[in-house]
């Protein structure tokens, strides 16, 4: 027979050890594995402002971000992603590379037989943004996009598709 639990003070809480040991269960099953991120400037550009917000924005959604900063590689992101097991690469563009330097880091990944998807952020002018995801890129974030619209952007690039029966 189950006695009835006690709460921190040793009053009784009115549950048994059963409803306790279930309920114990069921929380742990509802918490979400937190999205792995690794954020980075690729090239040149030397504005890291909005990479910086981008950042706080994410961790504070409940993601864990690896910062990795300015003037990185592809081959350095894609390592870097690949230690720390990233489920996505958010890379910021201001400096009018994104055509290049966005693909080539989704053709770096994709040699090294990786499957993450890249989301680019910054400027990027509309007509090029089909271009981008023709390329491999996951999602293209303009200035402006919502603290919501990041996270929610970054959720769904993470989240493989459902296979279709």
């Amino acid at each position: 027979m189950n006695a009835d639990a006690n709460n921190a003070s040793g009053e009784p809480t009115g549950r048994d050890d059963a409803q306790l040991a279930h309920q114990n269960d069921a929380d742990e099953s509802e918490i979400d594995v937190p999205v792995r991120v690794v954020l980075a400037k690729l090239g040149l550009d030397g504005h890291d402002r909005g990479l910086k917000v981008v950042a706080r924005i994410l961790r504070d959604g409940g993601c864990e971000v690896i910062y990795l900063g300015l003037r990185q590689t592809a081959e350095a992101v894609v390592s870097a992603a690949e230690q720390e097991d990233a489920d996505v690469i958010g890379i910021s563009m201001h400096n009018g590379g994104h055509l290049t330097l966005a693909p080539n880091l989704v053709q770096v990944a994709r040699a090294r037989g990786l499957d993450i998807p890249v989301i680019v952020g910054g400027i990027v002018p509309e007509p090029d943004v089909a271009k981008l995801r023709d390329a491999g890129i996951a999602a293209v974030l303009g200035p402006g996009a919502s603290a919501d619209e990041v996270v929610a952007t970054v959720r769904r690039a993470a989240t493989p598709p459902t296979p279709q029966p």
